[in-house]
């Protein structure tokens, strides 16, 4: 593996790894101690409530986790953010005008191909093809063409 890449990749495993898992738990750790220290213990009838830090991480914890999940279930399910966000994702991933690295390249679009020659070999020999067809037939032998050499397929889709 080159240098680059390897540092790339490395790069890429590090924000995963810290945004998703190490931010996450020291956040959650300082939300409970902020909230405890700087508010529970500065309004006396709330300190009668939870006169100790661990009572209240358990009960923020209990509270907290299915409100978490009744969040994020709702941004899944049940908002269009996530459509949004997921368009987005689409739009800016080349993988998705381009051939992945592996079996796609490898076996899937080259069978298909195949199988798409073969159709258009037996349905001309039966007199079947219409002119628009053969044209589609073209333009789909054409961007597998494209695909196969690792070029990409302009994007058609929302800005």
């Amino acid at each position: 593996m080159k240098l680059g890449n390897w540092i790339f990749r490395a790069w890429f495993y590090f924000r995963q790894g810290y945004g998703t898992y190490l931010t996450f738990l020291l956040g959650y750790v300082s939300t409970l101690v902020t909230v405890y220290y700087l508010a529970i213990r500065n309004i006396p009838s709330l300190l009668y409530i939870f006169p100790q830090f661990g009572p209240f991480a358990l009960l923020g914890t209990a509270v907290g986790i299915p409100t978490a999940v009744t969040i994020g279930w709702i941004h899944m399910k049940r908002s269009r953010l996530f459509s949004s966000e997921q368009d987005i994702g689409v739009e800016a991933n080349p993988y998705y005008y381009k051939l992945p690295p592996g079996y796609t390249i490898e076996a899937m679009v080259p069978s298909t191909l195949m199988q798409l020659r073969l159709i258009r070999r037996l349905s001309e020999k039966m007199d079947l093809l219409t002119d628009s067809e053969r044209t589609e037939i073209d333009e789909l032998e054409r961007k597998f063409a494209i695909l196969l050499k690792g070029g990409y397929l302009e994007h058609r889709g929302k800005a």
